[in-house]
């Protein structure tokens, strides 16, 4: 029996009990659209949401946002979703925290012929969704893995990895394998994190993708190995936290710092020399061609093309960095200010 949960939508509280939410009463007359995302903190995310709320606008559709709590609550966007299904939404659009966990809940949805269609992150398995609107992950990781090998060369690399959770939700995993391989590091399982024996690896930690579990996750690490040298991490705000546990312990002059996000605080981080190297995704367009793609389908019932969840589209992907490696296309951080969060 699931405990009493409180959500906050619009100024309407939804209290959940059981299996049953009960309805706010929505009475703009625009069809109802949802925006679920991990969490509210993370300026990717607000910045999704901002993308999102505009285009609705737009669209002419009743935008309706929720996010989890941390990164990793999947049960605050189960009740996210079953308060969108007692509004009788039209769809939504989910970064889930647990691609796996939340698929149950997606198929309640599709049960009241709702859209679900992912953003950033695909759902396990991807056809659980009606599409996916996303960066290739992998391909961003392996961004990241080849501008770090060229730049490391025949140095020795000691290299920490800042993951986000013990879940290895798809978008965790992507993103490693895709360093991994773009570093020349040979993948074992590509659906698994840290069952590699490279003794180019110092360690796996998690982050929660936050700066506050990046400094934590690079403190352990480095109490692990002291030479480390390179660090990969899952996002820049996980980045930002490693850099100020490497200041505190010396190191940050001689350790370099991979991410992914190239968001406008991320590229800040760039010009500031604290991030050497970002792949950039754009949040804005995948939040507004999702919620075209559901206004369409709640205006006449058409639906992205092709077969259900095998419709990826690839939103792009762009290295960052103000320390450009032969061989490596990039960016700079000048050109990233002016097209952050895209």
């Amino acid at each position: 029996m699931r405990a009493l949960g409180k959500l906050i939508a619009a100024g309407c509280v939804t209290t959940l009990a059981l299996a049953t939410a009960a309805a706010c009463s929505r009475g703009n007359g625009e069809d109802v659209v949802g925006l679920i995302t991990k969490t509210d903190t993370n300026p990717y995310f607000v910045t999704m949401k901002k993308g999102a709320q505009a285009e609705a606008r737009t669209a002419g559709v009743d935008l309706q946002t929720f996010a989890g709590k941390v990164d990793g609550d999947n049960e605050s966007q189960v009740q996210a979703i079953e308060t969108l299904m007692s509004y009788g939404a039209k769809g939504l659009l989910l970064t889930p925290n647990d691609s796996k966990a939340i698929v149950p809940s997606i198929d309640r949805a599709h049960k009241q012929h709702m859209l679900v269609i992912a953003l950033d992150t695909p759902t396990d398995p991807a056809n659980a969704a009606d599409a996916t609107f996303a960066t290739d992950n992998f391909a961003a990781g392996k961004l990241i893995g080849e501008w770090a090998k060229a730049k490391f060369g025949a140095q020795p690399a000691k290299i920490a990895f800042l993951d986000l959770n013990a879940n290895q939700v798809s978008v965790d995993v992507q993103r490693d394998q895709g360093f991994m391989q773009g570093f020349g590091i040979p993948v074992g399982d590509p659906s698994r994190i840290g069952d590699e024996h490279d003794p180019r690896i110092s360690g796996h930690d998690v982050t929660d993708g936050n700066e506050d579990g990046g400094r934590t996750a690079m403190e352990n690490l480095l109490q692990k190995d002291p030479s480390i040298n390179l660090v990969y991490t899952i996002n820049e705000p996980a980045a930002a936290g490693a850099y100020q546990a490497l200041k505190v312990a010396g190191k940050d002059k001689t350790v370099t710092i991979v991410s992914i996000d190239g968001g406008c605080p991320g590229v800040d981080n760039v010009a500031k020399g604290v991030i050497g190297a970002t792949s950039m995704q754009f949040p804005l367009k995948m939040a507004q061609m999702g919620i075209d793609a559901i206004a369409a389908y709640a205006k006449d019932g058409t639906r992205p093309q092709d077969t259900p969840g095998k419709n990826f589209v690839d939103t792009g992907a762009q290295l960052i960095t103000n320390d450009p490696q032969t061989g490596v296309a990039s960016k700079d951080a000048a050109w990233g200010k002016q097209n952050c969060w895209g």
